[in-house]
């Protein structure tokens, strides 16, 4: 800790500690940012991830050095309201989206964003995911999720059931076919798959093609059947939360009550356990993990983790009440 508060190293899990300095007020100086590439520096996708959050907050200081290297990083109130960005097409919108879902409920007015870019990218988890995911969960926090409104082939859709019919017949994939600017400038297919247990809780998965120039070229067979393949790993995996939610979880449980929160997870992911150890920075939250196993005769998928934490009661002082 120094006079510009927490700082890191380098450009991985740039949003995690941007938002936790959002969300906990304080500062963060992020510095070597690509410090040894040829193209050293920000990238225009994080770029515009720090002007979305200018928009969404008031007062905030932001200071980067020439080489784009560095990042002094104060936040101001987080005081949502009406807010519409253009997104860098080097990613697509869920990119910025998952950090806006982190940063919403907690907004001093309600948030209404308009994002305008990419729609979905091999990286980034879509707005159909999120939608289907994300959203349900926040409602088992207590946040109202209608009140976050999300809009937005054959081939595929057949492969997909040549796996998941093995072990369910009833299973349900609707197809959305865009064309030229309805299709928000993202060429190619995906594919998004979402499974719900008998007690309500959702797992995901989810595959897009290889964008023109950047790859080996995808067939919808294959992207049908890989993520097929993920969805019975994220079953497998098991817990209340898939793994593209576990942070969010986490960030919900640890800015809750002060009171005893508990969460059983699959195994943690790298970003999961990297989020924990930004979470401890930012907050002093420090989590009790222990191991459950599971035997085989319980066929019940892999080892959990159940995460256990007490909350730090976190409001938003200058939320409007209603």
């Amino acid at each position: 800790m120094t006079n510009h508060g927490l700082v890191y190293d380098g450009c991985n899990f740039f949003r995690q500690r941007l938002v936790l300095a959002t969300l906990s007020g304080k500062r963060v100086r992020i510095q070597g940012i690509r410090a040894t590439d040829d193209d050293p520096g920000l990238r225009d996708f994080e770029a515009s991830f720090i002007r979305l959050l200018d928009k969404v907050t008031n007062g905030s200081k932001i200071e980067i050095n020439q080489t784009g290297t560095v990042l002094f990083y104060q936040p101001g109130l987080l005081c949502g309201g009406s807010v519409e960005h253009e997104c860098s097409t080097q990613r697509s919108i869920g990119y910025y989206l998952e950090a806006l879902l982190l940063l919403a409920p907690f907004t001093k007015s309600p948030l209404k964003a308009t994002l305008r870019g990419v729609t979905n990218d091999p990286v980034d988890p879509t707005v159909d995911l999120l939608k289907s995911t994300s959203l349900p969960l926040m409602k088992r926090f207590g946040v109202d999720g209608e009140a976050f409104v999300l809009k937005m082939a054959n081939r595929i859709v057949e492969s997909a059931r040549s796996v998941l019919n093995q072990f369910l017949p009833d299973i349900y994939i609707h197809t959305d076919h865009m064309k030229g600017a309805s299709s928000g400038r993202s060429p190619g297919f995906g594919l998004t798959l979402v499974a719900e247990t008998l007690n309500g809780f959702f797992h995901s998965a989810e595959m897009s093609s290889t964008p023109h120039g950047q790859g080996e070229p995808v067939l919808p067979e294959d992207l049908g059947r890989n993520c097929a393949m993920l969805l019975l790993e994220e079953i497998y995996r098991g817990g209340c939360v898939d793994s593209s939610n576990q942070s969010l979880a986490l960030l919900l449980m640890t800015l809750g009550q002060q009171d005893v929160s508990k969460v059983l997870l699959g195994p943690l992911s790298p970003y999961t356990i990297e989020f924990l150890r930004h979470i401890r920075d930012f907050f002093q939250i420090m989590f009790k993990i222990d191991v459950q196993k599971t035997s085989e005769d319980e066929r019940k998928g892999g080892d959990k983790v159940l995460m256990t934490c007490v909350g730090v009661g976190y409001s938003n002082l200058n939320k409007t009440l209603k």
